[in-house]
């Protein structure tokens, strides 16, 4: 059966015919007007646009005899998070939901990871952070400094994946010029529309994904970036002293995060260039990527659990860099009492702007 071809307008997705007054193909929407030659190479774009291949190569580093020796998991009954210590190690508590865990087994059977960034700041430095955090609060209820205290400050060793690639990428845009000027009888407005495209390629290296659903994804990339110019080859020896996560989430499952947040950063590079337009309308993004290669690691962070008047609050500090994030309470009577003060300006702004108008 022979196949149907249907030539849409760019501007407003209408079809579009050939005006033999013109010499030319009109919309009859919008009245857009195009050359036989600009539509054929439009033509040509739709046609080239391929679908995204992304493939990536399975870390497979594995534990040698007699390497886990001295190293045993610790499950938590409560929230089920895997916590990897050294023998000497009789209990703690769960850095995720603050509840004992206790020893299960070896770790072994698993990857070993292929790089570690060691804690470069200690406990003291995250507490510090922490009453840092509390400056310039203005909203923050003057008394949750005083009466909350620190439940615990744990370091943990949160394991991820570091996914490495080179993107070929091309980018189709829809983009606008909107001009507007009057006479003594109408209003004109002018929209000139544009198909623009972006091709070329980008380097990723170490994209970090959180492969433990015990750790939030969002609060562990709100304290990057990590410096990853400092990891060093994995040691058990850099695990004394703190807690190791081992991953939940395996590197197959991590590819579907990785290609997000490479997606989103070769949009937003490719975005970048496509300037001196009113408006800018991605429509197709399609991405290959060469070399892929992911590997396992282990990053250093520090979780600080507070409580005040019955509620828990969680936060993290990178351990590397001292990069803090978390949520604080909120006073609401004197959000309100800000509110209104807001509001009251507001009102007497627009009251004397409309009186200084009045007067003249």
């Amino acid at each position: 059966m022979a196949e149907l071809q249907e030539y849409k307008c760019p501007c407003c997705g209408g079809a579009i015919a050939f005006d033999s007054t013109l010499q030319k193909m009109k919309c009859p929407y919008c009245d857009t007007e195009y050359e036989m030659e600009t539509l054929a190479a439009y033509d040509t774009e739709l046609k080239d646009e391929t679908a995204d291949s992304i493939q990536w190569n399975q870390p497979d580093s594995q534990w040698e005899n007699g390497e886990t020796d001295g190293l045993l998991t610790y499950v938590c009954k409560s929230c089920g998070g895997e916590i990897v210590g050294d023998e000497t190690t009789a209990a703690m508590s769960c850095p995720y939901c603050d509840n004992p865990v206790v020893m299960t087994g070896q770790f072994s059977g698993t990857l070993k990871p292929d790089l570690v960034i060691p804690f470069q700041l200690d406990k003291k430095a995250a507490k510090a952070a922490l009453q840092k955090h509390y400056g310039g609060k203005k909203l923050l209820p003057k008394v949750f400094a005083d009466q909350n205290h620190i439940d615990e400050v744990k370091g943990v060793y949160v394991p991820v994946w570091l996914f490495d690639a080179d993107a070929d990428a091309k980018v189709r845009y829809k983009a606008s010029n909107i001009r507007h000027w009057s006479d003594s009888r109408y209003d004109y407005t002018e929209t000139t529309c544009y198909a623009v495209t972006r091709s070329g390629s980008l380097g990723f290296a170490q994209v970090p994904v959180d492969g433990s659903t015990k750790m939030e994804d969002k609060l562990m990339e709100s304290i990057e970036p990590f410096r990853m110019e400092d990891a060093v080859d994995f040691q058990t020896a850099y695990l004394a002293g703190y807690l190791a996560d081992k991953y939940d989430v395996d590197a197959e499952t991590s590819i579907e995060r990785a290609n997000e947040r490479i997606r989103k950063s070769t949009e937003e590079a490719f975005a970048d260039t496509v300037q001196g337009y009113t408006t800018v309308t991605a429509e197709s993004t399609s991405i290959n990527l060469r070399q892929g290669k992911v590997r396992y690691a282990l990053l250093p962070v520090w979780l600080l659990n507070t409580t005040w008047n019955g509620e828990k609050y969680t936060f993290a500090m990178n351990g590397q860099t001292g990069k803090f994030v978390g949520d604080l309470p909120m006073d609401k009577s004197m959000y309100k009492r800000w509110l209104l003060g807001f509001t009251a300006l507001f009102s007497a702004a627009i009251y004397a702007a409309a009186y200084l108008l009045w007067l003249f």
